[in-house]
């Protein structure tokens, strides 16, 4: 029998109490972190079986996030019907369910099916979102929730750094076909051939599967505490009193995480093949996924540092800053080849690391009972994901690969204003 959450009030009570739900929690954040990340490892692997150009291939990453748009609302008013707890449980049993569903489509196989699948894993993750990062900015003291959401992200990146490295080892093994090779199949040899490719991905999806369920079942035997300040209420007359869209802040913010997010995945999702260009590194795919995790453990490095940054200094002067140096080394990989070109561009990732976070704790500061509701909107945003890859995917079509980081360098500037001015409402203290 599952425990009842019991309720504790962050005013009344020592912060060392939360600290066993905010290692739990931390888990959540991990396996997210892993299963996102993969989608950079399934990009050029089915581009490859499925014969796709760089447009249709990002319907991976418009699918994956679209789910947050379309989702995030309904994740709001599920986490205020079940609260926090059940919720967190909730998303990763249908996260378990989205990544077993990659079992048929790599039997059909089916650029369709695995569409679904990723939509469906998406959904779960997209609860988790709703959920975790309001909840974690909110277990303890107000002035540390950048550095304590910050820290919980560190451990989000542990997952997206090491899921390159074994997603390229289990998926990316075979030695891919090339176009003339693939041309001269049959068409029945060529759908042995992607049979025989889309298969490598189920052991993998399998397994994170069992550990979906597995960190499910023990999060429910977990008894985390309900955080009265985030708790949703049925009070008509607050709700119409205030509404999320009067908080510039947040509006700004929401558009924050729309752009940082697009840039963040615009740039993981064509870093293998970006690393493959023969004036880039001209590694294999497999070799240069094994370089992505460089980029995504920047982002755990940096978010443990400014986990302990963010202390002592402003968060949006740090975001500021960061942003600044993000573009400016996306700049440096377009106007470079060689490993200047691929380093300056594994580099941002330690910069992007204090974005999100950061962003999300900025943009929820002083909602009070509304958080749970700027939350929604905030990964609502997350869509940013869908849609900025796609016109990457579009852009590298027309003038190619290197050319298209244009977009996320320009994007970059936008996090800069945010953090130095668009954060700023009421309730900011400013020096």
């Amino acid at each position: 029998m599952i425990q009842p959450e019991t309720k504790y009030s962050p005013a009344v009570t020592s912060s060392q109490n939360y600290r066993p739900a905010l290692a739990v929690i931390t888990t959540v954040f991990f396996m997210w972190g892993f299963v996102t990340v993969l989608n950079d490892i399934l990009v050029p692997h089915l581009k490859a079986i499925f014969e796709l150009n760089y447009t249709q291939i990002m319907l991976i990453q418009f699918t994956f996030f679209s789910a947050y748009f379309l989702m995030s609302m309904p994740a709001a008013k599920v986490i205020s019907w079940l609260g926090y707890k059940k919720s967190v449980v909730l998303g990763l049993a249908v996260m378990g369910a989205g990544a077993l569903l990659f079992l048929p489509a790599a039997s059909a196989p089916s650029y369709a099916m695995f569409l679904a699948a990723l939509y469906v894993l998406a959904s779960g993750m997209t609860i988790l979102q709703v959920a975790a990062n309001p909840y974690v900015a909110v277990l303890g003291s107000s002035d540390t929730a950048s550095s304590r959401l910050n820290l919980a992200q560190a451990f989000n990146s542990l997952g997206t750094a090491i899921g390159p490295f074994l997603g390229g080892m289990l998926i990316l093994s075979a030695v891919k076909k090339s176009a003339a090779e693939l041309g001269a199949m049959t068409s029945d040899q060529l759908q042995a051939h992607r049979l025989l490719e889309a298969s490598s991905v189920k052991l993998p999806y399998l397994g994170i599967a069992a550990l979906l369920f597995i960190l499910a079942f023990a999060i429910s035997r977990f008894n985390l505490p309900v955080l009265e300040n985030i708790e949703e209420t049925h009070d008509h007359h607050a709700s119409s009193r205030d509404s999320v869209w009067k908080h510039r802040h947040l509006v700004l913010g929401a558009i924050g995480i729309f752009i940082y997010v697009g840039a963040e995945v615009s740039i993981g999702s064509f870093l293998v093949n970006y690393f493959s260009q023969p004036d880039i590194g001209g590694f294999s795919e497999k070799d240069a996924a094994g370089f992505v995790s460089f980029y995504w453990g920047g982002a755990m490095v940096g978010r443990f540092l400014g986990s302990a940054l963010m202390q002592k200094i402003d968060p949006g002067r740090v975001l500021g800053v960061a942003a600044l140096v993000a573009s400016a080394l996306v700049t440096t990989s377009i106007l470079t080849t060689g490993h200047v070109a691929m380093w300056s561009i594994i580099l941002v990732g330690l910069f992007n690391s204090v974005m999100f976070p950061t962003i999300f704790t900025l943009a929820i500061d002083g909602l009070g009972k509304l958080t749970a509701k700027g939350s929604g909107v905030l990964v609502m945003a997350i869509v940013g994901g869908a849609i900025l890859p796609i016109i990457q995917g579009a852009l590298a079509d027309r003038i190619g690969i290197h050319l298209a980081f244009t977009l996320p360098a320009i994007c970059y500037l936008y996090i800069v204003y945010y953090g130095w001015r668009g954060s700023r409402h009421a309730g900011t203290q400013t020096a």
